[in-house]
């Protein structure tokens, strides 16, 4: 993954990105805002021995370069901190003395840097006051030899003490700011680590790797569809229209000799959008006047009637258990559209789908129609899709952009080369909007929304909308 694609991973989850750093600079908001402002004083020493010459000055100094390591512990002793506690002023034990004082020698110097700090900058500045007096009398104290006044080592103060201007801690600008920083690095390596585990498909070119099939539609995310599901009214001027009716052109261009007449439409799992597309692609293939029967095959969660608001207590499991005929159960919708609902749930969908009676109601159906469109359950839930892909001219496969995974998709297909069933497409639905979609999706909302709507063609039904029946013949 290039730079290129390390940034559209980015921003397409900016959120992760968003969310992280928004955590991050939370919290060192409120640990800044929790904590006590501490303020800090300085003070540096110079330890060096006497010497006579160029040669003890050499020595001299590698000896007080080790030493030196020795006293930055003197310096946090409970010996120095006994002393400084025994001033009034102080106000504080031994053991919270030397919690306040730090030190550490200069690196390849013989400099010792000390630091005091504590909550109350006046106290921080009497301590390392004492520091500098007590320091340097303990540490000549400790080095004069028993029965001597000299010492080899001289200790002087030659920085500070020195108090900084405002509080060492916290930093609200340098605390948040770095705080920010690590969110956004945090965010920028979920967002990639989330795109590398994500295995949804979510192009066209990864559909055609898994199916060995093109995608013969985008059907692009709609809002109203929830409500509007079906291509009547203005929703037949939608973006998703014109997607459906470009399936309907590339189902009809796929074999130009022998074109499907008869069609089984699923899915891998529920949710992808499988009977929406069913009842749209009938829609959409009517309005060509052609003669077409939509089936409801999902016998154990059909929709299609609820869909098409029609009576669907009677339908196509009475016309296989031989109590009517498909003429007398079929519902006209408009001209050129036919609807056969499922009827009862029954117990043994599979045996129903995979009957005699079942050829010969799709030999009949074929008869009398242009298309057959059967919406079939998912695949990956249970076997009828494949079973009805053995009676048909082959399957249109609907993948959901950005929740099918990849391993549901290429389960599905095995589903259907099991069976040495005919795979004609993939459909993408619900794929996110894009201004390179080769629809032009905004262009044709744009145009659609200056037309005239066209009044809705009422169902053409005998009898009872809800309750009729016509022939098909």
């Amino acid at each position: 993954m290039f730079v290129a694609g390390y940034l559209k991973v980015v921003l397409k989850r900016w959120w992760c990105v968003a969310i992280t750093v928004a955590l991050a600079a939370g919290a060192a908001y409120i640990y800044c805002a929790a904590q006590t402002p501490r303020y800090a004083t300085s003070l540096t020493f110079f330890v060096t021995t006497p010497n006579r010459g160029v040669s003890d000055a050499y020595q001299g100094n590698l000896f007080t370069q080790q030493r030196v390591k020795s006293y930055a512990s003197l310096l946090v002793s409970d010996r120095l901190a006994a002393k400084i506690a025994a001033d009034p002023r102080i106000g504080l034990d031994a053991k919270q003395v030397r919690a306040r004082i730090t030190a550490a020698p200069v690196p390849d110097t013989v400099l010792l840097r000390a630091v005091v700090t504590d909550v109350d900058q006046v106290r921080a500045e009497r301590i390392a006051a004492r520091v500098a007096t007590d320091f340097k009398a303990m540490l000549e104290s400790l080095e004069t030899p028993a029965g001597s006044t000299d010492t080899p080592i001289k200790v002087e103060v030659i920085s500070g003490p020195e108090s900084q201007a405002g509080p060492v801690s916290p930093r609200p600008v340098r605390d948040i700011g770095g705080a920010v920083l690590v969110g956004l690095i945090l965010g920028v390596a979920l967002a990639i680590q989330l795109e590398l585990l994500d295995s949804s498909v979510r192009d066209a070119d990864h559909v055609q790797e898994i199916t060995e099939r093109s995608v013969i539609a985008h059907v692009p995310f709609d809002t109203s569809a929830r409500r509007e599901p079906l291509l009547v009214g203005e929703a037949g001027f939608s973006a998703r229209a014109e997607a459906l009716r470009g399936l309907r052109t590339n189902l009809q261009f796929l074999d130009v000799d022998n074109p499907p007449t008869a069609v089984v439409i699923t899915s891998s799992l529920p949710g992808e959008g499988k009977s929406s597309t069913a009842a749209n692609l009938g829609i959409v293939l009517a309005e060509t006047g052609q003669r077409v029967l939509l089936i409801d095959g999902d016998l154990r969660r059909p929709s299609l009637a609820g869909y098409f608001d029609i009576e669907g207590a009677v339908g196509l499991t009475n016309v296989l258990a031989g109590q009517v005929s498909i003429d007398e159960t079929v519902q006209q919708w408009n001209s050129s559209l036919w609807i056969l609902p499922s009827g009862i749930i029954p117990p043994n969908p599979s045996e129903l789908l995979g009957s005699r009676q079942m050829a010969e109601l799709l030999a009949a159906a074929r008869a009398k129609f242009d298309m057959v469109i059967i919406d079939s359950p998912p695949l990956l839930s249970v076997t009828d899709a494949a079973i009805l892909a053995t009676r048909t001219d082959g399957v249109v496969y609907v993948s959901r952009s950005g929740r099918t995974t990849t391993t549901q998709m290429s389960a599905a297909i095995k589903a259907i080369k099991a069976v040495d069933a005919r795979l004609l497409g993939t459909v993408l639905n619900m794929e996110p909007r894009r201004q390179s979609s080769p629809y032009h999706y905004y262009q044709y909302a744009t145009e659609a929304a200056a037309q005239p709507v066209p009044p809705t063609p009422e169902p053409a039904l005998t009898g009872e909308r809800h309750r009729s029946r016509s022939s098909a013949g």
